[in-house]
Order: structure tokens, then C-alpha cells, then sequence
């Protein structure tokens, strides 16, 4: 039993678990900030300072984690449809 829409609803969810899990690590961040831990001094990238403080460290957080996946992301949906078997398999 095939759904037409399978693979639309398979980019919904991954899309949505991206936000969420870019949505998480900015929490993480903006709670880190809140606690005011000495020493903390967020460069996103290596280059660019941010302020230690919670906007500051949920942006790195957001920023960070969600490049790093939005990569992953981009480099899986490159391979899978240069290399996916059309025929689905057998």
C-alpha cells in the first residue's frame, strides 16, 4: 500500500525535526546564558564575537547547530538523489 505523498511527508518531518532540533539547541543556549558562568565567550565560527549573555549564547547555539545540520541536511539530499534507485530496489 503506497501513499502518494510519502515522500512530501518524509521532508515535512525531516524539516520539522530540523527546527526542532535547532529550536533545542537556542534554549540550551538563551538557559546557559541566563546562568552567567564566568569565562564564557562565545565566537560563532571562529570570527565573529558574541556577547556573553543569553541572546548571545542562543544565537550561537541556533546558529551553530543548525549549520552544521543544514550541511549534513544539504550533503544527504545531494547523495540520495544522485545515487537513490529509482526502480526502489529488488
Amino acid at each position: 500500500m503506497s501513499h502518494d505523498g510519502s515522500a512530501y511527508d518524509g521532508q515535512r518531518f525531516v524539516t520539522g525535526m530540523y527546527f526542532a532540533i535547532v529550536g533545542v539547541a537556542a534554549l540550551a543556549g538563551y538557559i546557559i546564558g541566563t546562568l552567567q558562568i564566568e569565562g564564557m565567550d562565545p565566537e560563532l565560527f571562529g570570527v565573529i564575537q558574541l556577547p556573553p549573555t543569553a541572546i548571545g549564547m542562543a544565537l550561537y547555539g541556533g546558529i551553530t547547530v543548525g549549520t552544521l545540520l543544514g550541511v549534513l541536511l544539504v550533503v544527504m539530499v545531494i547523495v540520495s538523489k544522485r545515487y537513490a534507485d529509482p526502480d526502489g530496489g529488488s
